[in-house]
Order: C-alpha cells, then structure tokens, then sequence
C-alpha cells in the first residue's frame, strides 16, 4: 500500500476549498482596508483567521487518526499493516511538510488576529494599509503552498 491510500483525499479537499476561500476573504479585506473601511477589513480579516481554525482543526483530526493507528513518520512507524518498507519515509515527509505548513498557517493566524484587533480601532484606511496587504500575501504564499501539497500527498501514487 502507498502512503497516500491512508490519507483522506475527502479532508484535504475540504482543508483546500477552506484555504481557497480563505484567500478570497483576505482579498476583501485587503479591499476594505484600502477604502477606508476597516470595520468591514475587520470582518473579512477574523473570516480568514476562522478558516485557518477550520484547517487546523481538520489536520489535527488527521494527525489524531494517524497517530491512533501506530503511523508515525520514519522509524517510530509502529503500523502493523504496513507492507512497504518505505511507509516511514512517507510519513516522515508528510508529517515535515504538513507540519511545517500548519506552522505557517499558525503564524498567519497570528498575524491575523493582531490585524483583526488594529482594524477594530480604525487604523487602517487609504492612506494606510500596508500591514494588512503584507500579511495578505504572507497568507496567499501559505495557501500556494498547499496547493502543491495536496495533490503531492493525497492524490498522487494513490490506487482506489
């Protein structure tokens, strides 16, 4: 069996489609700060800052599974079903690269939440939002990402 079999294409089409939409929000938010509406970057800002929840979240129910089942990366893989010697080191690349990813999507959160709360007091208009495009396209390079991941891991090598 190939290391994509035991991942849930179904959870990381979801995790994308979030992302997605996520930029699309970030986008918007982006928009109303550059028109003088912050309370309206406020809003878009904290919908993004729920999508990247909604993605972590569904990688943590990913890695709870993974973990149940004995799949951990490289040596430590303790999955009495695995039939390939090189299970291991899928897992050990999968759990890097999602887990320097999910890193990043955590950051982001971050830098959303401080955006979100700046918004609030009105500090972004016309003349000034420089700190909302910066973490916009700090947050579109974290969703590029994952579209290279998700068909590198989930869909690639799978059999089904």
């Amino acid at each position: 069996m190939h290391g994509a079999a035991f991942l849930d294409w179904k959870m990381g089409a979801i995790n994308t489609v979030v992302l997605l939409f996520s930029s699309f929000t970030m986008v918007l938010g982006v928009r109303a700060a550059q028109t003088n509406n912050s309370k309206l970057a406020g809003k878009y800002l904290l919908v993004t800052l729920i999508c990247g929840g909604i993605f972590m979240f569904i990688k943590y129910l990913e890695y709870s599974h993974k973990f149940h089942m004995g799949i951990f990366p490289g040596e430590l893989l303790t999955y009495e079903g695995a039939k390939s010697p090189q299970l291991g080191l899928y897992f050990s690349f999968y759990f890097l690269m999602t887990g320097l990813h999910g890193s990043h999507v955590l950051i982001g959160m971050g830098l959303l939440f401080w955006l979100y709360l700046r918004a609030r007091k009105n500090e972004f208009n016309a003349n000034y939002y420089t700190p909302v495009e910066g973490v916009g396209l700090f947050w579109h390079l974290v969703d590029v990402i994952w579209i290279y991941l998700f068909p590198l891991l989930y869909l690639i090598g799978r059999h089904s």
